[in-house]
C-alpha cells in the first residue's frame, strides 16, 4: 500500500512516524517533507499548496491513500480534487474546511447552531471596497494602498465603546498568527489598524472578528468524523503564546501535553453534545458532510466550555503527544473514517502522559531565520523521547533550519512530570544559533 502525507511540519513527521509502525507496512511518501520524514518516507519535492503537482504525483505514482496535514490545501479544495479524480484522500472537503478558513463563517455558524462561544462582532469590507483592493492602481495611487474605510471605521468605533480586554482575529488563514489577545481597547485599535489598514496579513485580515476575552484553562479536543459518527480523541493542552508565562504574541504552538485532566469525563461529554454534534449537524443541514479531523479549541470558563476556534485537521503540536500515546493503528483509524466505519472502531491509549516542547528559529513568529545548522540531533534520547522535525532540511551530513518552528521534542512518562523531565532532558542535547523554546511547558498543575 502506498500512502502520501502532504505537508512538511512536525505534525507530518509525527503522522509518518505513526504510520510507519502499522503492521501493514505501507510505503510512505511525504510532500514536501523535511529532514525527519526522510528517515521513514520518501520525500517528494512538491509544496503542500501545489494542488496540481500533488494530484499528478498521486496519479502517476499510484498512491492508494493521501493524508492532508496542513489547512491551506484543505481549504483550497485538495480533497475535492482527489475525490473527483477517483483518489482516496483523508480530510474535509473545502466547504467543511471553511470552519477553519473563515472565522467569520465559523462564528456565524456557531451562533445559528447554539454552540457556546465568545460574544463577537464581525467587520467585513463591502464588495465595492474589495474591488478597489483587487484592481490595478493608477500611477498616482501606487504608493498609497486603498483603505477598507467603512469596515475599519465601524470596527474602530465599536472597539472604542468597549471596556476591558478583547480578542481580535483575522478571519482568514494566517498560520496560527491571526489571533491577537489584547489587554485593553487601545491595544485592540492598534491591531485593527495593522490588519485592516497596513494589511500585515494581506487578504486574511480584511475581515476581522472582535470578541470578548474569555478566561479559563485552554484545551484542545480533536475528533474523527466520518459523516455520521463522531469519535473523540483524548484531550490535549496547547501553549499558543511565544514566551514563558503565556506572554508575547500568538504562534502556531510552542508546546503541548496529553492527557489534559481539566477536561473531565463530564465536560468531555458536554463538549461532544453541545459543540461537536451541533456543528456537524448544522453543516449537514446546509448540505455539507464533514469527514476528517474536527479540532475544537476550547476555553473552560466559569460558565462552562466555550469554543475559541475550530480547525479542520490534526493540530500541531497537539498531534505529537497524542500519537505518542495512541496504541491503535493510525492507518486503521483513517480508513475507518473514510469508509464510514468509526462506529466499529475502538481506540486504545497508553496510560502514560506525553509532553512536547517546540524549538523556534530566531525572529519567530514575525520572521524566521533559515539555513542555521542544528547540533545534537544524533544524541541518544532513549526509547521514550522522539525529536520530530518541522522546518528543517538536510544539506549533506548537516541538518539546517528551514523556517519558524524547527523541531518538536516529545517524550512519554508514567506521569506528566516524568514526561516533562524526559522532554527537557532531550531538549538540552540540541542547540542552534538563535533558537528559542519555552521552559514552562507542562509545568505545575496546569489545565
Amino acid at each position: 500500500m502506498k500512502i502520501l502525507v502532504v505537508g512538511g511540519g512536525g505534525r507530518e513527521h509525527a503522522l509518518v512516524w505513526k504510520l510507519a509502525q502499522s503492521p501493514r507496512r505501507p510505503a510512505l511518501f511525504c510532500a514536501p517533507g523535511n529532514a525527519g520524514t526522510e528517515q521513514l518516507a520518501t520525500n517528494v519535492p512538491i509544496p503542500a499548496n501545489d494542488l496540481d503537482g500533488l494530484l499528478d504525483f498521486a496519479r502517476t505514482g499510484r498512491i492508494d491513500l493521501t493524508i492532508v496535514g496542513p489547512e491551506d490545501p484543505l481549504c483550497a479544495g485538495l480533497v475535492d480534487r482527489f475525490e473527483a479524480a477517483g483518489l482516496r484522500a483523508f480530510g474535509p472537503f473545502a466547504a467543511a474546511a471553511r470552519l477553519e478558513g473563515d472565522k467569520a463563517f465559523a462564528k456565524q455558524l456557531m451562533k445559528s447552531a447554539g454552540v457556546p462561544t465568545a460574544e463577537a462582532r464581525i467587520f467585513s469590507p463591502s464588495e465595492q471596497e474589495r474591488a478597489v483592493r483587487t484592481r490595478v492602481p493608477s500611477v498616482d495611487e501606487r504608493d498609497v494602498p486603498p483603505r477598507l474605510t467603512r469596515a475599519f471605521d465601524l470596527a474602530r468605533d465599536y472597539v472604542a465603546t468597549r471596556e476591558g480586554p478583547l480578542v481580535v482575529k483575522a478571519a482568514g488563514l494566517a498560520k496560527g498568527k491571526g489571533v491577537f489577545v489584547c489587554d485593553d481597547p487601545a491595544e485592540a485599535l492598534l491591531v485593527l489598524e495593522r490588519l485592516m489598514v497596513d494589511r500585515v496579513l494581506g487578504p486574511a485580515g480584511e475581515t476581522v472578528v472582535v470578541e470578548e476575552r474569555l478566561q479559563g484553562p485552554e484545551i484542545s479536543l480533536l475528533a474523527l468524523v466520518d459523516g455520521r459518527t463522531i469519535y473523540c480523541l483524548e484531550a490535549a493542552a496547547d501553549y499558543k503564546r511565544l514566551l514563558d508565562g503565556d506572554r508575547g504574541p500568538n504562534t502556531g504552538g510552542m508546546g503541548a501535553y496529553s492527557p489534559a485532566p481539566a477536561l473531565t469525563d463530564a465536560l468531555h461529554r458536554q463538549v461532544e453534545a453541545e459543540v461537536l454534534v451541533p456543528i456537524v449537524d448544522a453543516l449537514r443541514r446546509d448540505g455539507v458532510i464533514y469527514r476528517g479531523v474536527l479540532y475544537a479549541g476550547l476555553m473552560l470558563t466559569p460558565g462552562g466550555p466555550k469554543v475559541l476556534e475550530f480547525n479542520c485537521r490534526f493540530g500541531d503540536p497537539e498531534t505529537q503527544p497524542l500519537l505518542m500515546r495512541l496504541r491503535t493503528d493510525l492507518l486503521d483509524l483513517i480508513e475507518a473514517t473514510l469508509d464510514g466505519r468509526l462506529d466499529r472502531i475502538t481506540l486504545e491509549w497508553d496510560e502514560a502522559a506525553a509532553v512536547c516542547v517546540v524549538f523556534a528559529s530566531a525572529g519567530y513568529p514575525d520572521s524566521s531565520r533559515a539555513g542555521v545548522p542544528i547540533a545534537g540531533l544524533e544524541a541518544e534520547t532513549g526509547p521514550d523521547a522522539v525529536v520530530f522535525h518541522g522546518a528543517t532540511r538536510r544539506d549533506g551530513p548537516r541538518v539546517l533550519t528551514a523556517g519558524g518552528r524547527a523541531l518538536s521534542v516529545t517524550a512519554r512518562g508514567a506521569t506528566r512530570a516524568q514526561a516533562r523531565t524526559r522532554a527537557y532532558d532531550a531538549v538540552a542535547r540540541i542547540s542552534f544559533e538563535g533558537m528559542h523554546y519555552r521552559r514552562d511547558i507542562a509545568a505545575g498543575d496546569g489545565p
